[in-house]
């Protein structure tokens, strides 16, 4: 038995090196064809892509870029690991950046203060905007995709009408920006110089917290235990006690805690202030990023740095002449050879599992009937 369980182990082992590596292969092949479709060399343009990227000013803009990112990919993996679709993300982070900057803007409190209080509010309007779908689902039986993307169109419409001149916003100068009162000096996140390449966004070190927190507490608690277990087989969970409607809920809660968090590295590092140019649609990156990590924690990392790898170098390529649209086909492109690459590995890997299986006990009931053979 132990070497059949050395045998599977080596085995799952190739095959885990062997997904990403028929992914990679796979995108690349694509994404050359599409260059080709162009009329451009995608050899060239994948250099230039390399050492464009590889620039000291291009390495701290894909790590700003991948903190927001990584908080957002962990938002919806947390739903994803309860076999839960909250593409609610994008309105919950919006709603609760716009609230924590108002509040910003209005505390005259010290840093170590203010700040705490402005990431604990984004946090908890992110959950209790999340909680709604949670609630719907558990007591209704509302999908919480019907709900959460009635929630994002909510979301949009509050932060549209209270974003105006003489209500919560201020109509900056010279331009149609409107934005919130900036946060005093104080309320600023630390950053990281540097130095010529430009400022680390000190809310990295918040991001690397929360995936220390959801590796923690999903794979080495019992709370963390049960939410894969519903996400797996809700009958089963039931049958051991859990409750599935409170798990349901709670998931989503802490879905929309941490999706309130994807905002803050922009409010607090960058802008200071919530405007109506304030940045959109991260919350349906993530879940692209989620699906490229698989939803965990290291591979969400990856997922996010190769996002703000391809956001950087995509957009270069569009002043050397190669066409704009090549961003999004990249993206979309990278997606889909992961998702099918793990599942094309996973079915084979389960395939030969259940062969290797089947061998060893054929030959152990086998066993038995030769040495019986022996004896005669």
């Amino acid at each position: 038995m132990n070497k059949l369980t050395s045998r599977i182990d080596k085995e799952r082992l190739l095959l885990g090196v062997a997904a990403p590596l028929l992914a990679v292969v796979a995108a690349l092949v694509v994404t050359t064809l599409v260059i080709l479709g162009t009329g451009k060399d995608p050899f060239a343009a994948f250099s230039d892509m390399i050492t464009y990227g590889s620039a000291s000013d291009s390495q701290v803009y894909i790590l700003n870029k991948a903190t927001t990112y990584y908080l957002a990919g962990v938002a919806v993996a947390i739903g994803f690991r309860m076999n839960l679709f909250n593409i609610g993300v994008d309105g919950q982070y919006r709603l609760a950046a716009f609230i924590a900057a108002v509040l910003g803007g209005a505390l005259n409190l010290p840093g170590f203060i203010a700040i705490p209080l402005i990431i604990l509010c984004a946090m908890g309007v992110g959950a209790l905007w999340a909680a709604i779908a949670g609630v719907l689902k558990v007591t209704r039986g509302v999908s919480e995709v019907i709900a959460t993307i009635m929630l994002n169109s909510i979301a949009t419409a509050i932060i549209a009408y209270f974003l105006q001149p003489g209500r919560l916003g201020e109509l900056q100068q010279g331009g149609t920006l409107v934005s919130t009162k900036p946060l005093p000096k104080d309320s600023w996140f630390f950053s990281i110089d540097g130095g010529p390449a430009g400022t680390v966004w000190g809310f990295i070190v918040v991001a690397v917290i929360v995936g220390i927190a959801y590796w923690f507490v999903l794979g080495r608690t019992r709370f963390g235990f049960d939410l894969r277990t519903v996400g797996q087989s809700e009958s089963a969970a039931a049958a051991s006690g859990v409750s599935v409607k409170r798990m349901v809920a709670t998931s989503m809660i802490i879905s929309g805690a941490v999706a309130g968090l994807i905002g803050m590295p922009t409010l607090l590092n960058d802008s200071h202030q919530f405007s109506n140019d304030f940045p959109v649609g991260i919350g349906f990156t993530g879940i692209a990023i989620a699906l490229l990590g698989r939803n965990h924690p290291v591979g969400i990392a990856l997922g996010a740095l190769l996002w703000g790898f391809l956001e950087r170098t995509t957009n270069h390529l569009e002043f050397q002449g190669y066409d704009k649209e090549i961003l999004g086909v990249i993206q979309g492109v990278i997606v889909l050879c992961v998702v099918v690459a793990y599942e094309v590995v996973r079915r084979y890997g389960l395939k030969r599992q259940q062969q290797r299986v089947g061998a060893e006990l054929a030959a152990q009931a086998a066993a038995p009937t030769e040495n019986l053979e022996v004896a005669k």
